[in-house]
This record gives C-alpha cells, structure tokens and sequence, in this order.
C-alpha cells in the first residue's frame, strides 16, 4: 500500500466497513492486493475527468478530508456506536486506515469488476453490524439512513478539503462531483445519498438535531494527534492537519460537537502552510500510487493528473 493510503484516517466508509465484527476482531485482517495496472482499458466508476480522480490523488484533502466526514459520523449516535462497537480503530488505528485508504482508491481508480468485489464484501460486512447505542436506540451499519449520511459526510469532507486546500472547486463542480459518486453511492447501498450540493445541504440539515458531542469524539482526536498517520514528510504538521479538517466543519457542527475551543482552531498561517502543501502535492507525481497507475491502465501518461 503506498504512502497516501496512510492518510486516511477511517475516511470513506467509516462504519465496520473493512473491518472483522466485534467477536472476532483479534485477528489482524489481511488487506488484499489490488492490481491497478491491469486489465489495460478496463474503466472505473469514476472518468479519469471527474472531479474525484483529482481529489483523491493528493494526501492533503486526503487526510484533512477524511478528519472531517469522521467527525460528522462520530456525532451521530448510532454511527459512532457501530464504528467504536465494532472497528479495530480503537486499538489498530494504522491497519484501520490502511484498509479504509485501500477500499476509497479501490473505489476511485480500480477496475469495476474489483471495486464491485471488494465493495461488495464491504456491504455484506455491513450486514453483520448490528447492536443498541448506550442510549438504547438500535443501529445497523446498513440501515439506509446511516448509509445516506456516510456518503454524504465522505463527499463533503474530501471535497471541501480539497477546494480549501488544494485547488478551488465552484459549485458547478461539487454538484458535478455529487452526481458522478452515485454510481458507487449505490453500491454501498446509500440510495438517498446526496446528488447535488442543494441535496447535501439538505441532509446536513436534516441531522442536524442528532449531531452530539461524545467523549469518543475526543478520543478519536487524541488517535489521529499521536498515531503516526500521514506520510514522514508531512508528520510534523499531522496535528494542524487534523485542525485543518475540524475547521472545515459548519459552524453549527463544530458548536454542537464541542470542538470551539482555542486548541482546535486553525490560525491563519497555518491555513497558508497548509494550502502550499496541498499546492505542492497537485504537482507531485508518485508512480506507483493507485492514481498514477490508474491512469497508465487507461492508456493516459503516469502523470496524467498533476499540474506542473
């Protein structure tokens, strides 16, 4: 797994998706191996074009992107009891990231018949996922309404992340990049998944009133601070990295989860660090990552999708 994979942070589908269930996750999951390169022309869900082939390519929205869609997952109460209830991010936060930054390339770059297997398996996984929050409320990690809110949690955050960070989006392009997720929306079963900017504003206004702190809010922030989760290069700025992602929540959400405090804001000059290193990474082109051979797959130059 390459370097950017490690900048996912539970990004994607960050229920059980990858993931053992509750009994029997003492056994480390082996993550399999995904040939990008091969079989030459064969397409993926996303157009080399889309907006999400240049999202995903750079580990800054990457990893920013992904603190972002976690929190808002977290907030919700059944959500964040499937992921803490059922995931090895409590204890493996490493190979939780690895896999998760496996499946969303899977997703992005890979050969559809691979992204249909290896989503496939996501799914049945979800299947499995069952229980009641400590509130009593019943979950279960394919209920429609919790797959709706994921996609659209992991649309917002990667997106915006990058339109912060790494090169502007207008909002022609995110309600571009909303109606080309849908196809792997739909297999992940989010049939309800936003498809437009107007929709996802309506959903995050629609879960509004169940957004929450927890504690678990917290303890995951405390994960991704120490957890080495980013590429060596970039580990001494993974803590404003992760400051960059809360910032990129509505304010109504960083009121409600509790994260206004001094230690989680994200001073202006961090903001321009942050900006050239997502600047920086539009122009860095790494060979053998899932995008860079992805584009080889299809006929297109390695460096088919940085700038410079």
């Amino acid at each position: 797994m390459n370097d950017a994979a490690l900048s996912m942070p539970a990004a994607g589908h960050v229920g059980p998706a990858a993931d053992a269930p509750a009994q029997t996750r003492k056994k480390k999951p082996v993550m399999p191996r995904v040939d990008f390169l091969n079989p030459p022309g064969a397409p993926a869900y996303y157009e080399p074009d889309s907006i999400a082939w240049d999202v995903f390519k750079n580990p800054v929205s990457l990893f920013v992107g992904g603190i972002a869609a976690v929190l808002l997952e977290l907030g919700e109460p059944r959500v964040r009891a499937g992921v803490w209830g059922h995931s090895i991010f409590p204890t493996d936060p490493v190979t939780r990231m690895r896999r998760t930054g496996m499946v969303t390339h899977v997703s992005v770059y890979a050969p559809r018949a691979v992204a249909d297997k290896v989503i496939g398996g996501v799914v049945r996984m979800h299947e499995k996922v069952r229980g009641t929050t400590s509130e009593g409320e019943a979950y279960h990690a394919n209920d429609p309404e919790l797959l709706d809110w994921v996609q659209a949690t992991v649309g917002y955050g990667f997106m915006e992340a990058y339109a912060a960070f790494c090169r502007p989006l207008s909002n022609a392009d995110r309600d571009r990049s909303y109606r080309e997720s849908k196809p792997i929306a739909d297999l992940f079963l989010a049939r309800g998944a936003p498809t437009s900017l107007a929709e996802q504003q309506q959903q995050f206004e629609a879960m509004r009133p169940r957004i929450q702190s927890h504690p678990i809010v917290f303890e995951f922030l405390d994960i991704v601070r120490r957890t080495p989760a980013v590429p060596g290069p970039l580990r001494p700025f993974q803590w404003m990295m992760v400051r960059g992602g809360i910032s990129l929540l509505p304010l109504w959400a960083i009121e409600r989860l509790e994260l206004d405090g001094e230690e989680y804001h994200l001073a202006w000059w961090e903001r321009r660090i942050l900006k050239a290193m997502g600047a920086a990474f539009e122009r860095i082109h790494i060979k053998n990552a899932p995008p860079a051979q992805a584009s080889r797959r299809l006929g297109l130059p390695s460096n088919y999708l940085y700038r410079g």
